[in-house]
């Protein structure tokens, strides 16, 4: 990893206003005293919460919830100070990081995500499987999504869920804003009865760097650039820790010749597109970064008008703005015409949207068009008939998620298209824009490298939980030695499959001392 840090001067995180570039405040690294207190707590809260029921862990998530809803004017009012990300869109953020709250705490309560079996393989064998959490956690959270992917967002929650205590590092991008949330949810664990150890925050580069090198850290998840996440991945597998990092790429689109048959389908189909890639100035991971239209229907020139009407916006942190600036130079060093709404001189992190018409022959891999430039820009590319971009599409690099425009249930081309895109994504939108995900146990927010480091998981949805736990196995198992929901009445009442038959609850009839 880097040995700097943005924003990092002698010792702090330096608070910085998008709206001007002026700073606004600061917060003290952690020492690696504190980093060394907070890490013992956590290993000596892990077996307490591994061994408390999920609906007690449902009830400290629905406080953390409670706290955040009770605080959200303030919240929102400092975290538009520090991400520019406005009001609306923050307080929007915050109910929606409460109902995910609540909705981890559901599956955490529903159970599946234990995964409990026993069979009687012979007179002399009995097997138990089920899944253990793996102990503490470091989340390392997202700077575009303070609330949704930050001190207390998904990774946070479905590890807190899974029975896992969390030990989160601040966002240097709003490290006001992080101490701030990670403070108001360590009192309302702790009123709710949460041990010690439950959940901390540090702040730091430095102590960042000591969680991931700690042996007391069984995981770690991230959320933001691929060369952070690369890079901590890279120092995390020198002592074998899993890291789930989830980095974005370009994320595709494709319209079918049906879809764009109509001018006024075409138009529709344009923007929506520009609202996509523009939205929250274009700081979406799932932000869609390449669209391949039919040639002839005006849908670039749709685009381009429609760019032209954008307003600049801020970005997050100056960091940002200088790797938006050199990214658009280098793309349009190999990219076609070029369309830039106009620009804003003023003082802050503002950048104006861009919007690049490539040639189908330039997508070839390891070009620089093929690369996610984070922040307002997108590329259209147009084609003459569907099978030519057949080919593109299958080597484009893995994506978080597409969207696959069509002329309805008998578009001819659809199949094709999302058999071509299915292996690279995680999720393919049918008519629909991947930029909002839903919190759901259908939801899957992952993908194949570079857009994660882990493409069988997901950090939304109820397969989060699954990157925090692990499957054990016990070979002839007394009541004594089998977890509660395997050995007893079942008192966490969740989903066991027994001899192959999945029952719910288990009765205590099924435990081996009653079936021999």
């Amino acid at each position: 990893m880097s040995t700097t840090a943005p924003h990092a001067v002698a010792g702090v995180d330096a608070s910085f206003d998008p709206h001007t570039g002026l700073q606004r405040g600061s917060v003290k690294h952690t020492s690696p005293s504190m980093v060394d207190r907070v890490l013992l707590r956590a290993v000596n809260a892990a077996p307490l919460l591994a061994a408390t029921a999920p609906a007690v862990r449902a009830r400290w998530l629905a406080a953390v919830a409670d706290a955040l809803s009770a605080h959200q004017e303030e919240l929102a009012v400092l975290g538009d100070e520090e991400t520019g990300l406005g009001l609306s869109r923050l307080r929007g953020e915050i109910a929606g990081a409460g109902r995910s709250l609540l909705f981890y705490a559901s599956v955490a309560v529903e159970g599946r995500y234990l995964a409990a079996s026993m069979d009687v393989v012979s007179d002399t064998v009995t097997l138990a499987r089920w899944n253990v959490p793996v102990g503490p956690v470091a989340v390392f959270g997202a700077s575009n999504f303070p609330f949704g992917f930050g001190v207390f967002g998904h990774d946070v929650a479905s590890a807190l869920a899974a029975g896992c205590p969390v030990i989160v590092k601040a966002h240097p991008a709003h490290p006001r804003l992080s101490v701030k949330v990670a403070s108001i949810a360590r009192d309302a664990l702790r009123a709710a009865g949460a041990p010690e150890g439950t959940y901390d925050c540090v702040t730091g580069f430095n102590a960042g760097l000591q969680l991931v090198d700690s042996l007391a850290v069984k995981t770690i998840s991230f959320t933001g650039s691929q060369r952070g996440g690369m890079a901590l991945r890279d120092r995390a597998a020198a002592r074998g820790v899993p890291v789930f990092a989830e980095m974005g790429t370009i994320n595709p689109a494709f319209v079918t010749s049906a879809a764009a048959a109509s001018p006024a389908a075409a138009e529709n189909i344009a923007a929506g597109f520009v609202a996509s890639f523009t939205l929250g100035a274009g700081q979406f991971c799932t932000k869609p970064g390449l669209i391949f239209v039919p040639a002839g229907s005006g849908m670039f020139d749709a685009v381009a008008r429609l760019v032209g009407e954008v307003a600049p916006a801020p970005l997050l942190t100056a960091g940002i703005e200088a790797g938006f600036t050199s990214g658009i130079a280098e793309l349009s060093a190999v990219a076609g015409v070029m369309v830039a709404a106009p620009s804003d001189d003023g003082d802050g992190y503002a950048a104006a949207a861009h919007v690049f018409r490539v040639a189908l022959a330039d997508l070839m891999p390891g070009s620089r068009l093929l690369e996610e430039c984070f922040g307002p820009v997108a590329l259209v590319c147009e084609y003459d008939y569907a099978g030519e971009v057949m080919d593109v599409l299958a080597g484009l690099q893995g994506s978080l998620a597409a969207s696959v425009f069509t002329g309805g249930p008998d578009d001819s081309e659809t199949a094709t298209v999302v058999a071509r895109m299915l292996p690279n994504v995680g999720r393919v939108a049918l008519n629909a824009w991947p930029t909002g995900v839903a919190n759901t146990w259908s939801q899957q927010h992952g993908g194949p490298w570079p857009a994660t480091s882990r493409p069988e998981a997901t950090s939304v949805g109820a397969g989060a939980l699954a990157r925090f736990v692990r499957p054990v196995a016990l070979q002839n198992p007394d009541l004594q030695t089998l977890p509660v929901f395997l050995a007893t009445e079942n008192p966490w009442k969740i989903p066991c499959r027994i001899d192959g038959v999945l029952l719910l609850p288990v009765s205590s009839s099924l435990a081996p001392k009653d079936r021999s």
